[in-house]
């Protein structure tokens, strides 16, 4: 498993290039303001800000209109000697649908509830045209802001949020940030989707989300489900789309991934082009969502909670061919990751460089069977694992780095050698994780102490995963996603659940020793179809009705073995309530409390991992041929499992 933040970059020299490159020769910053919106220019990209609700309006590079709006991408209305008073789609150009780029919880409030407070929190006047920024806030006064995916008619979140945008002397685009701000005079409220998103203009045809989703999407081509484009945020920082007829490109880069939720193996919905002729092409950074078990944000009544999303650069660039364009996207990343935290920032809950800190340590493995060595380990602080708020009489649910949004986490890549280096870290009281392909399990350390500016050594901590007895068999890699099995490559075909009838009619018989899970172990353990005409639906994945599928682990013992046996499956796609195993034809169990996440339905390889075990007599098993089968129930084809890893180990009595 690849793990966080690495940076892909093409040409270390093009870097070094950026980063040298000054901004005395660079026309300076402006900024003007009418009645409804802010301008801000800096000779490279113009952009429009509402006052009204803080959407990006537009965006010009080089005099090109970058976002999709309901006017010619080349009509510049200023031209025409129109103002906003003439055409008010000039400033918040919305009829037929929200144009450009916004941020789903604005600073209007539903229907103008909380009228928009906009300020200049950086003047351009005052230094020299070197950087300008604005801001456009709300005060909920007890009222639920927003308007995005999940939001009701009365709105959907109470907080106070102001958005701001950043534009810098010679810089190719604009950072944005938004602040939250839920005060202790607030009631109960849950955050739903959140994200930025913009729309871009129809010359734009090629997607780049990832490496593997790197592709020409034209308007009107027909990709079957917008969800095969989801992919890892944490190892792609920059994702976008570029066009191959005017060789531009619009990115999001994240120089860093604490504002976001789900710590390293978050899988996210990034871009997208809808099949309607009329849909423009997409770029999404969702900071909070429900894909692929989601994650929240729920403040209790009572409670002081801040936090501030940002800033990201929405970066333009140009280039000979789209593969060109992403890869100076990608090497910009780095610059930004390196300029983080930006020292600009002013005036909201954003420790400066000298503030944070960085927090180091090795990590040494206490595992007589693991390999030597650590491979992809990920090493992370985040808030202790805590009881979400909820409404009186709910269920208690304890969220953990997985399901967060509420706080911030900071995660780097750790050395084979287990050394770590967490920079950048915001004074607090953490959790320490750990996690590393091979290795089941995660290991945590809490009440890990930050203080402001002052660097933490927590010396060699030594890993010990836990072991129940010895271990019998183990099929697969523990690494958090189901990659490694068989068609595991493939998870992004719409159809792929169907597949495993195809492939396996009589089902699965896995022989240990014998068998090669690469080939004779389906990664989607789903009900077996026997629709012929079962297909998938666009956001559904496929509700044909399948029977019930057993999955048989066929394995040898040299003695009838005495004590306990512990089943541990480690589990990273869940789409059914329960599982029932048995042993050499006897009932053993039913593991139960599965936690759902449409990772089969929304074709992924990964989605919230947790470990269920289960136990059983070891009389079950005898001297000999051993048949341990796990079922799925029957029901629709998407109700099935991703297994990360299997293993089961002996408990022996003691002599």
């Amino acid at each position: 498993m690849k793990m966080f933040f690495k940076r892909l970059i093409p040409m270390l020299g093009a870097v070094a290039a950026m980063l040298a490159v000054g901004c005395s020769s660079s026309p300076k910053v402006t900024l003007s303001e009418d009645v409804e919106t802010y301008t801000m220019d800096n000779g490279i990209v113009a952009v429009r800000i509402s006052k009204v609700t803080g959407d990006l309006v537009s965006l010009r590079y080089n005099g090109v209109e970058m976002f999709a709006t309901t006017l010619s991408p080349d009509f510049v209305p200023e031209a025409q000697g129109e103002t906003p008073a003439d055409n008010p789609n000039w400033a918040n150009p919305t009829i037929g649908g929200r144009a450009h780029a916004y941020w789903s919880h604005d600073a209007m409030g539903v229907k103008g509830s909380a009228p928009a407070i906009p300020s200049v929190t950086i003047d351009p006047a005052a230094n020299g045209g070197k950087r300008a920024e604005v801001s456009v806030k709300a005060i909920s006064n007890g009222r639920k802001m927003g308007t995005g995916p999940g939001a009701g008619p009365e709105g959907q979140f109470v907080s106070d949020i102001e958005i701001r945008y950043t534009l810098e002397q010679g810089a190719p685009g604009v950072y944005t940030y938004s602040v939250f701000e839920h005060t202790p005079e607030y009631p109960l409220t849950s955050l739903g989707e959140a994200r930025f998103c913009a729309k871009l203009a129809d010359f734009f045809d090629w997607m780049s989300v990832d490496a593997k989703r790197n592709l020409h999407y034209p308007k009107g081509m027909k990709t079957g489900d917008k969800y095969v484009f989801t992919a890892l945020q944490s190892t792609n920082p920059a994702f976008g789309w570029s066009s191959t007829t005017r060789n531009v490109g619009l990115f999001f880069i994240n120089p860093s991934m604490e504002y976001m939720s789900g710590g390293p193996t978050k899988v996210e919905f990034m871009g997208h082009r809808d099949t309607n002729e009329a849909a423009a092409p997409c770029v999404l950074n969702y900071w909070r969502s429900s894909h692929y078990g989601g994650a929240e944000v729920n403040v209790a009544a009572g409670e002081q909670w801040t936090k501030v999303v940002g800033p990201f650069f929405i970066y333009v660039n140009e280039g000979s061919d789209p593969q060109a364009i992403y890869d100076d996207a990608r090497a910009r990343a780095a610059v930004e990751a390196a300029k983080w935290p930006y020292a600009w920032v002013e005036g909201v809950d954003y420790p400066k460089k000298a503030e944070r800190a960085t927090v180091r340590g090795r990590l040494v493995l206490d595992d007589p069977a693991a390999a030597d060595g650590f491979t992809n380990l990920a090493v992370g602080l985040t808030a202790p694992a805590y009881v979400s708020p909820r409404p009186e009489g709910a269920a208690e649910v304890i969220t953990d780095w997985q399901r967060d949004a509420k706080f911030y986490q900071f995660w780097c890549v750790g050395g084979a050698d287990g050394a770590f280096s967490i920079a950048n870290v915001r004074p607090g009281r953490y959790t320490l994780h750990a996690i590393a392909d091979g290795v089941l399990g995660e290991y945590a350390r809490t009440e890990v102490v930050v203080e402001p500016g002052k660097e933490l050594d927590l010396g060699t901590l030594t890993w010990t995963p836990v072991r129940y007895g010895r271990q019998l068999w183990e099929i697969g890699v523990p690494n958090r996603n189901g990659l490694e099995f068989f068609m595991g490559d493939k998870y992004d075909d719409p159809e792929i659940s169907l597949r495993y009838a195809e492939q396996f009619p009589d089902d699965i018989t896995y022989t240990v020793g014998k068998s090669d899970w690469t080939k004779d172990w389906f990664f989607q353990h789903v009900p077996h179809n026997t629709d012929p005409e079962a297909k998938a639906l666009p956001f559904f994945g496929i509700r044909s009705v399948g029977e019930a599928t057993p999955y048989t682990v066929v394995f040898d013992l040299p003695e009838a073995p005495r004590g306990e046996a512990v089943l541990r499956l480690a589990i990273c796609g869940t789409g059914t309530s329960h599982l029932d195993v048995s042993v050499n034809g006897r009932p053993a169990g039913v593991l139960e409390g599965l936690s759902g996440d449409g990772v089969i339905t929304r074709h992924g390889k990964q989605g919230i991992w947790y470990e269920r075990d289960l136990r059983f007599d070891a009389s079950l098993l005898k001297a000999g041929e051993n048949r341990l089968t796990i079922t799925v129930p029957a029901g629709p084809v998407n109700n099935g499992m991703i297994y990360d890893y299997l293993r089961l180990e002996l408990v022996e009595p003691a002599e």
